[in-house]
């Protein structure tokens, strides 16, 4: 799923505030069961419960604060071949507190270790266990371990890389929504040209960039914590690899959380996963403009939403004529907005941006929408990541005919994000590593604990259906839903009433009946620049 440019999940948030055999089989190319890869994780696991993690000092680059440990898990490149290439996971580790955020005087016993991944592919865990001095995730920092990780790929975790990151950031560029012939055709070459990059930077690992094999890297990780069983929390992208470890690795599950669910069914993944989540950011993208209108006396971008449409359409044109800064055109702007569309507490700093910019002042706009060098390296190797996982995760359509057919229908009504997402996944139409067929994400009575799921009714990046699928496919789970909200990523953030569904069952095990729903948040407020963001937004 298409995650915004350059947002790191908990790191965002938390720098500027502060061996039992698989229950189950894999599917190959062919979706048949794979023996070797059921036994290869079944031994990667034993070894890693037997080596256990030393936990130490973080290095340097890392850039975590002293009370954070950090250490390495070894997994197998191919799990097919669990003897043969390994390659090392970094993991993050903050100890449970002990300490009642509510009574000083009771020492909370410790429950484990839960383990968070924030999303992608392509997003780094390694801040998660900073959240813990959030107060609305102390009651959790008290009873867990909290445990956060770089997925395979990312960061120092084997880093895959496609294209040289001195070149990732190309500024400034257009972004039409009604693109020409010769548009898409060098859109078309771009896309080529990366594949290739990535075929050529990987050679035969790429093929091992697959959410299968972050499901088995996780029960890895499980066994070397030394966890029977796993409580883990995953977000966005997070929810659909968490979605096959419960699928492979019932027996193994304690406790789950998935914040903000992607649709898991299998002609869903992802070819047409990402055309649903076009078609809801215009209904985000609705949202914010609604928004924006009713604060018309605040930001003077027009009193209705379509008024505010124009001011954007114009500030587009502006920029296409004379970039800001000579950096930040259509393209960048509407990398900017297209945040607003995941997190509605955005929605205040970009209005004042597009307001400030529109009466003559572009600093703000410059400063929210322009490229940063110095995280260029960061943000090719998520988006080498989010490349490889989702184009060798399932069939992609070959002929550009189909997405050129399919993307101009989307787009007449849904003009927003349609074609940027499309360039965004393009790569996989040239894609020349091996598909996998996905896994049919799938449990009956009894194989599974029962798990929270957990979703905004308005949110984009994942759209509800989503998370209808995913109740449907594991029994015994139970959804709850932020009722008429649209911020991706509801756990931890501004909502007491999800937070509560949260603490109580993880920290109880209790759960609410098969459904339950909570009253939205409340909507941010202009001007409001200090307000706390989500503690848990995933990249995703």
């Amino acid at each position: 799923m298409r995650a915004p440019a350059l947002y790191s999940a908990a790191g965002t948030l938390l720098l500027t505030t502060l061996a039992a055999a698989p229950a189950g089989s894999a599917s190959g190319a062919s979706g048949a069961p794979v023996a070797a890869e059921v036994r290869g994780t079944a031994t990667a696991a034993a070894r890693a419960q037997a080596e256990g993690i030393a936990f130490g000092k973080c290095a340097e680059v890392e850039d975590l604060p002293g009370n954070v440990q950090c250490g390495t898990v070894s997994v197998p490149l191919d799990y097919a071949r669990p003897d043969g290439k390994q390659i090392k996971l970094t993991v993050s580790r903050v100890r449970a507190t002990h300490k009642d955020p509510h009574n000083s005087k009771r020492k909370v016993p410790r429950q484990g270790a839960l383990v968070f991944n924030p999303g992608g592919p392509g997003a780094s865990g390694m801040y998660f266990p900073l959240i813990g001095v959030v107060p609305e995730w102390k009651r959790l920092a008290a009873a867990y371990d909290l445990v956060g990780y770089a997925p395979r790929g990312v960061g120092r975790s084997a880093p895959l890389s496609c294209q040289d990151p001195r070149h990732f950031f190309k500024a400034p560029t257009l972004a039409p929504t009604y693109p020409s012939e010769s548009y898409k055709r060098e859109r078309i070459a771009q896309a080529k040209a990366y594949a290739r990059g990535c075929a050529k930077r990987a050679g035969g690992a790429l093929r091992h960039y697959t959410s299968l094999n972050n499901a088995r890297d996780l029960d890895v990780l499980r066994a070397a914590l030394g966890e029977e069983k796993l409580t883990f929390m995953g977000a966005s992208y997070g929810t659909y690899f968490g979605a096959l470890y419960a699928t492979l690795f019932p027996s193994h599950v304690r406790r789950m959380v998935f914040d903000s669910a992607v649709n898991p069914d299998p002609t869903q993944v992802w070819y047409r996963n990402n055309l649903d989540q076009s078609a809801a950011f215009e209904g985000r993208w609705a949202d914010f403009r609604d928004w924006v209108a009713k604060h018309d006396k605040v930001y003077g971008l027009g009193d209705t939403a379509d008024r505010v449409q124009r001011s954007y359409d114009r500030a587009a044109a502006q920029l296409a004529a004379e970039p800001a800064g000579g950096k930040v055109g259509p393209g960048q702007l509407q990398g900017a907005f297209l945040t607003a569309g995941y997190y509605d507490d955005y929605w205040p700093h970009r209005a004042e941006a597009l307001s400030a910019y529109l009466k003559g002042d572009p600093k703000q706009l410059i400063l929210q929408a322009g490229p940063h060098p110095e995280a260029a390296k960061e943000a090719e190797n998520g988006n080498a990541v989010y490349t490889a996982v989702e184009c060798n995760d399932a069939s992609w359509p070959t002929d550009w005919k189909v997405w050129d057919r399919d993307n101009t229908r989307l787009a007449r009504v849904a003009p927003f994000e349609t074609w940027d997402n499309v360039w965004m996944n393009l790569p996989c139409a040239y894609w020349s590593a091996p598909r996998q067929e996905p896994l049919d994400v799938r449990t009956g009575p009894g194989e599974l604990p029962p798990t929270l799921i957990l979703a905004a009714e308005r949110d984009a990046a994942t759209p509800y259906d989503g998370a209808l699928e995913m109740h449907r496919r594991l029994w015994g789970s139970v959804l709850v839903t932020e009722r008429d909200a649209g911020t991706h990523g509801i756990a931890g953030g501004p909502n007491p009433c999800v937070n509560g569904h949260v603490d109580a069952y993880l920290l109880e095990g209790s759960l609410p009946a098969r459904r339950a729903a909570c009253a939205p948040h409340p909507e941010p407020k202009p001007r409001e620049h200090s307000r706390k963001k989500p503690a848990t937004r995933p990249a995703a």
